[in-house]
């Protein structure tokens, strides 16, 4: 006996936005992998370039620290501490060099009060909320057939979207940031800085790819909502 099956198009925006998201990653880990082979010509740590970023902007309250994993860095504002993965902390590669002044970056941000970053902290919370009542609202209007409900849960993951928005020109500014500190403090000679352009251009990507990404499944969820409402009028 033939049953057949069911084959969902909307499918295909999963298969893009996986797609997407694999090729920037492959992009930011080949550049990593390129970079932390080659030294930065002042042969210092990823902890030295932080401290010296941060010692030239009126930063020494804020911390170095290592913390384990891979490109696991990232800045801390509620704690004011920059930590560093190992590899970032200990090495003396323009890999390091690199992220090291990127994360810099967010901690000048703090300083300055950077408009972006500030409101990417406020709305952290409401964005948590909103994304796991998102998915549960979904399920409730899909399961009872209230389709306005199941919008209602759609614009709450819309806060995704925002979320990843805002946080678009903090990178970008934090890079920005990054690359001028290495040149004014001449951490970085110009091999250096252009290692640094291709390590941070690579690193932002894929914060595109996760818009891009995020727009994709969010439109495979309201076609999904539509078909079902128009199913079952």
């Amino acid at each position: 006996m033939y049953y057949g099956y069911y084959y969902d198009p909307t499918y295909i925006f999963i298969v893009i936005g996986f797609l997407i998201t694999l090729l920037a990653q492959a992009w930011v880990n080949g550049s990593y992998s390129k970079y932390k082979k080659i030294g930065n010509h002042r042969g210092i740590s990823g902890r030295e370039v932080a401290r010296k970023i941060l010692d030239a902007n009126g930063l020494s309250n804020v911390k170095v620290v290592e913390v384990a994993g891979t490109l696991t860095d990232h800045y801390d504002p509620t704690k004011k501490q920059v930590s560093l993965s190992t590899d970032i902390y200990r090495d003396s590669s323009v890999a390091s060099m690199a992220v090291a002044a990127h994360e810099c970056g967010h901690a000048i941000q703090d300083k300055v009060g950077y408009t972006f970053l500030r409101i990417r902290h406020k709305i952290v919370p409401t964005v948590n909320l909103c994304t796991k009542l998102g998915y549960f609202v979904i399920f409730i209007g899909f399961l009872f057939g209230f389709f306005e409900i199941a919008m209602i849960g759609f614009i709450l993951l819309c806060a995704i979207l925002l979320f990843q928005l805002v946080t678009l020109p903090v990178e970008f500014n934090a890079s920005k940031r990054a690359k001028e500190q290495l040149k004014q403090l001449e951490i970085a000679d110009e091999r250096g800085n252009s290692g640094v352009r291709n390590m941070l251009t690579a690193a932002a990507m894929t914060y595109v790819a996760s818009l891009a990404s995020t727009l994709l499944q969010l439109f495979r969820m309201l076609l999904i909502i539509l078909s079902r409402r128009r199913d079952d009028n």
